[in-house]
This record gives C-alpha cells, structure tokens and sequence, in this order.
C-alpha cells in the first residue's frame, strides 16, 4: 500500500468522523517529528493511534479497515485481573469493504453502529479445534438480548445498535448501503497475536513509502520511534 494512500484515507477517515462530530485526541494531529520529540513511550507500547490496513493484500477498497485506536491496556494487566482491562478504537468500514473472516483468543468485544449505513456481521462458532464450525447455531448478545443464527447467518446492525462477541466467535463484517462509523469496546486489545483469520493473510499494510506519512501509523511506531 503507497504511503501516498494512506495519507488520503488519513484525512478522509478524519474528515468523516467529523461529520458525526467525533474528536479525535491532540497525539492523532502530531507530524512524525513532533510524535517522535514528545513523550511517545505509553503512545507506542500500547498501540494507540491511525491503522489503516488492507491485510497485506493491495485491494483495500475491497479488503480493509480504517481504525483508530484511542485508549488500550496492557496485557500485564488483563493477566494480573487488575489495572486498566479495556480498549476503544473507532472503525470506518466502507460499503461493500470486507472485514475478512477472523475470530480473538482472548479479547471480548462490543462491536457498535455509531452511525452511517447498515453494519453487517457474518458470524459462526468455533469448533473445538478452534477452527470455524460450518453446522453449529451461534447465540451473540445484542443490546440486551441473545440472537440466535444459524452457522454463517448475518446479523443486521442499524445505527445504535450492537453486538457482544465472545473470545472465538468468528467474524467478518462489511458496511452495507454506504459506509459506517463503528466503535469497538474492548478487553485489552493486541492485534500482534490475538487475531486468527480464516484466509493466510497479515494484519497490517506493506507500506511502500512514496512520500513522507502525514501521521504514523500504529505499525510505523517499530521503525520510526526510538
């Protein structure tokens, strides 16, 4: 993915959370330099900030997600039962754009319409293996209330409404009639080890860096922050 692309679905992703009126933390506005001068240290260990990924694939209007993650634990924490347990990110997913097929070892997550079109999630169960069960009803909460699907059923989310999945709960979304403002809350989150997807691909973008990043990445911080 060319960093050029990146730093349009950057100010595209910021100009449609601005719509809805959502502000974003002082850290997401920092130019590389300036993220790199500040005190960055509790920014980059927990993975917070800009995630634009097209799963290492270059179709990202077809297969990709925009995040921004806004708040994160450790995973010290969610061992020790104590400290800060919970995560937040934001999620733009585009119409027609697929969240492909994946399932958490240990994260829990409220999946939100925030606003915009129909969020549509496809969802099975895990077999014991872990692997996707093809045959077996998934029952998720919703709002208050367990729905029942059947194996690959698709659940319907209109703006205000959510999903509660359980660690295992195989999942893949898409937006559906436009695109939609999804918040994601969460056990502590760690997308390095804690996402099993069902096709062999990455979590975040190869970068081909055509031009300088108007803000880095979650998955620049490696290479570009000392």
């Amino acid at each position: 993915m060319k960093r050029s692309a990146v730093n349009e679905l950057i100010r595209e992703g910021a100009a449609f959370l601005s719509t809805f009126n959502v502000h974003l933390p002082p850290f997401a506005y920092w130019p590389p330099a300036e993220m790199a001068a500040r005190d960055h240290a509790m920014i980059a260990a927990r993975g917070l900030g800009w995630d634009v990924t097209d799963y290492g694939q270059g179709r990202f209007d077809e297969l990709g997600l925009f995040l921004f993650t806004l708040r994160n634990g450790r995973k010290e924490d969610l061992a020790a039962g104590s400290g800060m347990l919970y995560a937040e990110k934001l999620l733009i997913s585009r119409r027609g754009q697929l969240s492909p097929m994946h399932r958490h070892i240990l994260k829990a997550e409220d999946i939100i319409n925030r606003g915009g079109a129909t969020l549509v999630l496809e969802l099975f169960a895990s077999a014991p293996d872990g692997s996707i069960c093809r045959h077996s009803e998934v029952s998720v909460p919703c709002d208050g209330q367990i729905r029942t699907l059947p194996a690959g059923g698709r659940l319907a989310l209109a703006p205000g409404e959510s999903v509660t999945l359980l660690p295992g709960v195989w999942h893949a979304f898409w937006g559906e009639g436009g695109d939609v403002l999804i918040g994601e809350v969460s056990t502590v989150n760690d997308d390095a080890t804690d996402n099993v997807f069902e096709m062999d691909i990455g979590r975040f973008s190869q970068i081909e860096e055509d031009e300088p990043p108007l803000h880095l990445l979650v998955s620049d911080y490696g290479s570009w922050l000392r």
